[in-house]
């Protein structure tokens, strides 16, 4: 049986930081939702051999883009973002049989840490800023950052569907 739906539809008629924080968050409780009451293992399971893809590296994976896309971004102090694990491969290397409720709360205490991150950040910069982000070459703005992170999540709870499918037959929107 799924896990009761407690996400919060992004606004129908909203500003536009609104409507874009809205869907984000929305993304994001959805990611939620697929690993809600999983064990720690469960979420440690790849759910296709071939795939180093499962829910916890995808939790690490993601504070790791939110992060990546804005630290330094508009001169924010980087004291806001929280330490995250920067290797692609290392985010999504995790282990079934060793992994701790201990480092699943971790993952998501930093992945929250970036979502809180986030919202500070277009708190105090307009869509309309634009900058380099750390490692970038281009240049863009807060709004095609944010589009980004909504386009990346609902990529991954793609991911997620599939694996929480694969884990326990659980299926959802």
């Amino acid at each position: 049986m799924a896990p009761p739906d407690h996400r919060t539809e992004p606004p129908h008629m909203a500003p536009e930081t609104a409507t874009l924080l809205g869907f984000l968050d929305f993304q994001r409780q959805t990611l939620e939702w697929k690993c809600a009451d999983l064990e720690p293992w469960q979420l440690a399971t790849r759910a296709v051999p071939t795939s180093e893809l499962t829910l916890l590296g995808m939790i690490r994976h993601l504070a790791a883009v939110e992060v990546g896309w804005l630290v330094g971004f508009c001169d924010i102090p980087p004291g806001i973002w929280p330490d995250v694990v920067r290797d692609r491969d290392e985010q999504f290397r995790v282990d079934p049989d060793t992994v701790t409720a201990a480092d699943v709360g971790a993952a998501w205490a930093t992945w929250r840490a970036a979502a809180a991150g986030v919202h500070r950040v277009v708190a105090r910069v307009s869509l309309d800023a634009s900058d380099r982000p750390w490692g970038r070459d281009d240049v863009y703005s807060l709004r095609w950052i944010l589009v980004h992170l909504i386009e990346e999540y609902a990529r991954h709870n793609g991911h997620a569907d599939l694996i929480r499918e694969a884990l326990d037959g659980v299926t959802g929107e």
